[in-house]
């Protein structure tokens, strides 16, 4: 981590870069973000390229997305790193969830093998979490950290066709749909990234 952690804020109507290539996670940001009134341009947009996650933690893969995407653009710069956390696995695939779908980013691969591996570790722990880890980062090296979680179980077989990633096997704790039957409004009062984006708004933006 080159920068330093700062309690800098973003002001509302501002403009920022968030730094995926990942369609759906620019839609949802882009909901979450609408009441600011802040500008938010993808990744893909702005043919950035996907710089390799080396870190083992979630905070560390985000702010290496976040500072690459701010220093390549001058602006401020939005990344997370979020994972599918499985009690039965020991956590995994966690900061893996992405590359268990293979190259072709095959979520149905993905999934599959979380379910063979459950299978397999002989456990009957079906408690699992997604966790969130936000970065935001600034040209001159300054960036901050906001985390969400939620808590609830994996159910087989998968079910719903909203959401991406791993919503289909995921049902949050309280409820029996998994976050693949649930419109994105519902989603967003129970998932990690909703709680983590509620907070950034609370903390991060004036």
């Amino acid at each position: 981590m080159t920068g330093q952690v700062c309690d800098r804020q973003l002001e509302r109507g501002s403009e920022i870069v968030l730094a995926s290539h990942n369609a759906g996670k620019l839609h949802e940001f882009s909901l979450l973000l609408a009441e600011t009134g802040i500008k938010v341009r993808s990744a893909a947009e702005l043919n950035l390229p996907e710089p390799e996650e080396t870190a083992t933690d979630f905070e560390g893969n985000a702010l290496i997305k976040a500072e690459a995407a701010a220093k390549a653009t001058g602006l401020p710069a939005l990344a997370d790193d979020s994972g599918f956390c499985v009690a039965a696995l020991g956590g995994k695939p966690g900061v893996y969830s992405a590359r268990w779908a293979g190259p072709q980013r095959d979520m149905s691969i993905a999934m599959n093998r979380v379910w063979d591996e459950m299978q397999a570790s002989g456990s009957v722990d079906k408690a699992a979490s997604f966790v969130v880890v936000l970065c935001l980062a600034w040209p001159d090296g300054a960036y901050r950290f906001v985390k969400g979680e939620c808590c609830g179980q994996v159910t087989w077989p998968v079910r719903g066709e909203h959401g991406h990633g791993y919503d289909p096997m995921f049902v949050p704790a309280g409820e029996t749909r998994t976050f693949a039957e649930m419109d994105e409004s519902e989603k967003n009062r129970f998932s990690h990234r909703g709680q983590a984006m509620e907070r950034f708004l609370k903390e991060c933006v004036i």
